[in-house]
């Protein structure tokens, strides 16, 4: 069953640790071996981040579940052929990523959960996304706006974003990816991932600043 993510259990904005990738290496080989409970292992590892980046790329909770599973699903019926030229954790967001896309497509008119709505699990997020946009540092003292309004401004800027720009979005500033890895998800050059998130970026801040505007009249 796949839960929903909890920020608390770890970090929300960061990778998963280096380490992991050694750990990740050895499952998948006894995997291959015919052990598949040690796909559990790599699923538990690593189906909140999953799930999480599936909800804010498709925008719907009960899709996002449906779409964790799948992926993790797709990826072990295709594990026979991974050869590693990157890692686990690459690969499983390349397949989810890619599901969560297609089903933005297909189903873009459906009505979505705001996600906002748990602000309390996901401000260090939004917060972290707003960051990013207005290119502030963490400690600057110009910053201080209603949280709650901040996380609706950033939640809404991010469903409004394109599909390909929404998906650079999530990797680099929620999940903490480097341009490489996710050119190498995404499948396009890491020239294309800057200029995505070049104007992502942009459009967040055009989104997000009348909210932090009224705020301070």
């Amino acid at each position: 069953m796949i839960e929903r993510p909890n920020p608390r259990n770890g970090e929300v904005c960061g990778r998963s640790p280096g380490s992991a990738q050694v750990g990740d290496d050895i499952l998948i080989d006894r995997v291959k071996r015919g052990q598949t409970e040690a796909y559990g292992e790599l699923v538990r590892k690593y189906q909140d981040r999953v799930f999480n980046a599936c909800w804010r790329i498709c925008g719907h909770l009960e899709d996002a579940r449906d779409l964790t599973q799948e992926a993790f699903l797709k990826a072990f019926e295709g594990l026979s052929g991974f050869r590693g030229q990157s890692g686990f954790y690459t690969w499983i967001f390349r397949v989810a990523v890619n599901l969560s896309l297609s089903h933005r497509r297909n189903v873009r008119r459906r009505r979505t959960l705001p996600l906002d709505a748990n602000a309390g699990e996901t401000g260090a997020q939004t917060d972290e996304l707003a960051r990013r946009a207005r290119n502030e540092s963490i400690d600057d003292p110009t910053r201080g706006p209603d949280e709650a309004e901040l996380h609706r401004a950033v939640a809404h800027a991010l469903q409004s974003l394109d599909e390909d720009q929404r998906a650079v979005v999530v990797l680099r500033d929620i999940e903490g990816f480097d341009y490489q890895e996710i050119a190498s998800i995404l499948q396009v050059p890491p020239g294309t991932v800057k200029s995505r998130l070049f104007r992502a970026r942009i459009a967040l801040q055009q989104a997000i600043d009348p909210a932090l505007t009224r705020e301070r009249e």
